[in-house]
């Protein structure tokens, strides 16, 4: 059964040096393989993302095109965006959870180590590079 609540809240950082909807396009990917978006589900309409970021409509238009071109949402006449059924995460629910639970607690010690924001997210950045490209 299909959502007609949209289940993704988007956020757009001007610090990225991303376009914004390369920034759309990636929450979308990103939420599709960490399973907290499914087929079915919807997207925030134009209308609705518009409001909620102040990005101009055509942008939006822009990203769930492409996202469409990809196959990871399909658009439905007079219903709005949806997840294609073809989309699937790659991560279960419970490793989810305990991924987030182990991290919410790396993150805890980072803030009592005197780490900001900034500083951990730059750490989390390093980390998922691949070893040999990082330099020490």
């Amino acid at each position: 059964m299909e959502s007609r609540r949209p289940l993704i809240k988007f956020r757009l950082d001007p610090r990225t040096g991303l376009a914004p909807y390369r920034q759309l396009v990636d929450q979308v990917r990103q939420a599709v393989s960490l399973g907290l978006l499914r087929p079915g589900d919807r997207l925030p309409s134009v209308r609705e993302v518009v409001t909620q970021v102040t990005i101009n409509p055509n942008t939006v238009h822009r990203a769930y095109r492409d996202l469409e071109h990809e196959g990871v949402v399909e658009g439905r006449a007079g219903l709005g965006t949806f997840v294609a059924a073809s989309a699937t995460s790659r991560v279960t629910a419970e490793d989810r959870t305990v991924l987030l639970e182990e991290l919410r607690g790396w993150v805890g010690r980072a803030r009592r180590a005197g780490l900001d924001g900034d500083a951990i997210a730059a750490l989390v950045a390093v980390a998922v590079l691949p070893e040999d490209s990082v330099t020490r």
